[in-house]
């Protein structure tokens, strides 16, 4: 097994050489890592307002200054998540062209906030939303960082700029030097602010959004619907929007119907008449999170040899336990890293296909469709829904997940010790 998947190892880490090269994935890559502790301390956050605690929820909402202590802070990590990627996906890209990375940043931030709509309440209190400074709105921004930071670059490079005597300081001449490549930036992004305006859209954020929204309208709880629902979220996941958001606005009704449904069945000793539904999908398909990433962060944690992807398992498991992910989907990363994209969709996929079949055919008992917080961690949500067989099932689909990330994860790792080896030899 050592020997086969080392030569897939073999076959894929010429691509991700070529794609570790490109400076814009590299800058992604920045942006994303950086973000990393930000995330995992939100994720720590969250799981002390979903605590799988009879009476809990009910006991933090009626204390609403201990629940806002809580969920804030997990507020401002992930609902600002554009914001730190794209300071370092700016700085990244900056200092590949040799410009002023501060700059960069505030020229990025400029265009991102003009295409940012403008919320008005009925008192007249002006706001920004927050879902599209979210993962959802991540697409977008990340887009407008690029273009800022290339228009930004091209004018330096190309000598249109205001030119200060060089008796002027650095810091002064590089803001003037800026002025031009701020005017097209701000003309640029204005013009598309009011092209999106005008469509039924009305912004940027709400195209992406819902364009990647209609292809889950009509479906429904059957397999070949599931596997492509699954499919969909991953894919979108990849490209850094909040797949899940998009799926559960259209699926969770659905998904919950099917759960009540078996629930009532289930206290009338009636047989169940669903496979699929919205546990299936929380403590099956999504162990550790979406794309069923708890194996990646046992990877990270155990098999690593870069400290890189040392240190990820490390902060990353204890959330990842309790299926919060968003850290190792984000710190990886697997967002716009083609490489990882590949185990990320297939584990998705293949971890929903093997959970029906193993209850169709009747290995697992159907799901009673108890509500349960989806931040039980894996084997012990297993057995309280299904018994020792969903136990088993569970510990069973972290191994096969587990064999579909290895070789990505390992050609990754190698990658990032010799960027490690490299940086070391730089230092002396």
């Amino acid at each position: 097994m050592e020997q086969f998947m080392d030569r897939i190892g073999d076959a894929i880490s010429p691509i991700a050489q070529k794609m570790t090269a490109n400076r814009y994935l590299s800058a992604i890559k920045e942006g994303f890592f950086g973000s990393t502790p930000i995330l995992i301390a939100g994720s720590i956050f969250l799981l002390f307002t979903s605590l799988p605690f009879n009476g809990y929820s009910d006991w933090l909402a009626a204390n609403s200054m201990i629940n806002d202590f809580f969920y804030l802070p997990y507020q401002v990590s992930f609902k600002l998540l554009s914001f730190f990627v794209v300071v370092g996906m700016a700085r990244s890209l900056a200092n590949y062209y040799k410009v002023d990375s501060k700059l960069a940043i505030a020229l990025s931030l400029a265009g991102i906030f003009l295409l940012t709509p403008i919320l008005v309440t009925e008192d007249g209190i002006k706001g920004l939303p927050l879902d599209n400074f979210a993962a959802q709105g991540l697409f977008v921004c990340m887009i407008a960082t690029a273009i800022s930071v290339e228009i930004y670059r091209f004018c330096v490079q190309k000598g249109i700029t205001i030119k200060m005597p060089d008796s002027v300081p650095q810091n002064v001449s590089n803001a003037f030097a800026a002025v031009i490549p701020a005017l097209f930036i701000l003309l640029i992004f204005n013009v598309l602010r009011l092209a999106f305006s005008l469509t039924s859209f009305g912004n940027a954020q709400t195209f992406i959004f819902s364009i990647l929204q209609q292809p889950l309208q009509s479906l429904g709880g059957s397999l070949p619907a599931t596997i492509l629902v699954l499919f969909i979220e991953a894919v979108i996941w990849c490209f850094g929007i909040h797949g899940s958001s998009i799926v559960s606005s259209v699926m969770n009704p659905i998904w919950y119907a099917l759960s009540a449904e078996n629930l009532a069945a289930f206290e009338a000793g009636t047989a169940l008449p669903h496979i699929v539904n919205y546990q299936f999908i929380s403590f099956f398909v999504k162990l550790g999170g979406v794309g069923a990433t708890l194996s990646l962060t046992l990877l990270c944690l155990f098999k690593a040899k870069s400290n890189q992807y040392k240190a990820l398992g490390k902060l990353g498991i204890w959330s990842s336990l309790f299926n919060i992910n968003e850290p190792i989907i984000f710190g990886f990363p697997i967002v716009l890293n083609p490489m990882m994209m590949i185990p990320f969709v297939l584990s998705n996929v293949i971890v929903g296909v093997l959970t029906y079949g193993a209850i169709a055919f009747g290995l697992v008992p159907y799901i009673n469709g108890m509500n349960l917080p989806y931040t039980i961690p894996a084997v012990i949500s297993g057995f309280m829904i299904c018994g020792w067989r969903g136990a088993v099932l569970q510990i069973v689909l972290l191994i096969v997940t587990g064999l579909i990330y290895y070789p990505f994860f390992k050609v990754q790792d190698k990658q990032a010790c010799l960027e490690e080896e490299q940086r070391k030899a730089l230092e002396k």
